[in-house]
């Protein structure tokens, strides 16, 4: 293993955890275990930015801010009827913005990712849009949808996203980009660039073996296959399916049933170990337990985990403000 020498964690400062905001874009790449190991951990505050229960942002991309027992749920839905939800240039640009406004929020618990579209979730690219480009201009819109996964896959609270219709090439690289998929046994999904002479180009070829592993992967990219929501469970694409209901929202339900899960646990500590796990499942065992360490030294000092173990010694449900 590289020598650790080059491990530096940087803390919060005297004041304290919410003594200021911290952007989620100064996490490093993946680390290696080569060369030194440099581990940027820093807090996570508000940047000033108020949060409400109002739906903001482009018509094609839907915010609505969760309250009452669902408070700290952000549900994102495009809406893009006329498209089939397809990828546009307006909606990278949309949910860039939107992504962007997310990851400095401590009030942000869990991301849920959703269709307002019924029957559909995403066709992918918007091949109408892409026609009418010139050829220069295709590799700079497909590097920044590809920079849009990356941001989506980096945002700091959990994400899950909820499949009740078809979700095709960059529809699936989007939901490949959140850390639990939920998908109807309706609901059809598959990379299926090759039948257009193209691969996946927004992460496809790189998540989708993270997930089911290297051969299927291959198959799947190699035959264009497109499978249900069962199929993709038996191969471990998605973490849970469930069956269709008349309102054709039954994942959806199930990812807000699961958001609720997580929305009780400390802020701090579900950030943490996102990072501890998506760092170090990019790196070998001991790399990744300096992750581990590193992360959890975060933990020790924030008001949470005082709470915390002030709520089990009292017999009550804690309070965490993600402090």
């Amino acid at each position: 293993m590289a020598a650790l020498s080059g491990l530096r964690v940087l803390g919060y400062g005297g004041s304290g955890l919410a003594a200021r905001a911290a952007s989620w874009q100064s996490f490093p790449r993946p680390l290696t275990h080569r060369g030194h190991l440099r581990l940027a951990v820093q807090g996570f505050g508000q940047r000033g930015r108020q949060l409400s229960s109002e739906a903001k942002g482009e018509d094609e991309l839907r915010v609505r801010y969760l309250e009452g027992e669902e408070q700290g749920i952000v549900v994102l839905g495009i809406n893009r009827p006329q498209a089939k939800n397809a990828i546009s240039k307006s909606l990278v640009k949309s949910m860039l913005k939107t992504v962007d406004s997310l990851k400095g929020s401590n009030k942000v618990r869990t991301v849920i990712l959703r269709s307002d579209v019924p029957g559909v979730f995403c066709a992918g690219a918007d091949l109408k849009e892409r026609a009418k480009m010139h050829p220069s201009e295709v590799g700079p819109f497909v590097s920044k949808a590809r920079a849009l996964m990356n941001e989506f896959a980096n945002l700091p609270m959990p994400t899950i996203v909820a499949l009740d219709g078809v979700a095709l090439g960059g529809g699936l690289e989007m939901a490949l980009a959140c850390d639990i998929i939920v998908a109807a046994s309706s609901a059809k999904m598959g990379l299926v660039e090759t039948k257009l002479a193209i691969i996946p180009g927004a992460g496809g070829t790189q998540r989708l073996p993270r997930a089911i592993g290297v051969p299927l992967a291959k198959e799947l990219i190699f035959s264009a296959r497109v499978l249900d929501g069962n199929e993709a469970k038996t191969l471990g694409l998605v973490s849970h399916v469930v069956e269709q209901n008349d309102a054709g929202d039954a994942a959806y339900k199930r990812a807000i049933a699961l958001a609720r899960e997580f929305t009780p646990q400390g802020p701090i500590a579900l950030r943490m170990a996102k990072l501890a796990i998506n760092q170090g499942i990019e790196v070998d065992l001991a790399t990744g337990l300096a992750i581990e360490e590193a992360c959890y030294a975060q933990v020790i000092p924030t008001k949470d985990r005082i709470e915390g173990l002030l709520a089990f010694k009292e017999k009550r449900p804690p309070r965490f403000k993600g402090e």
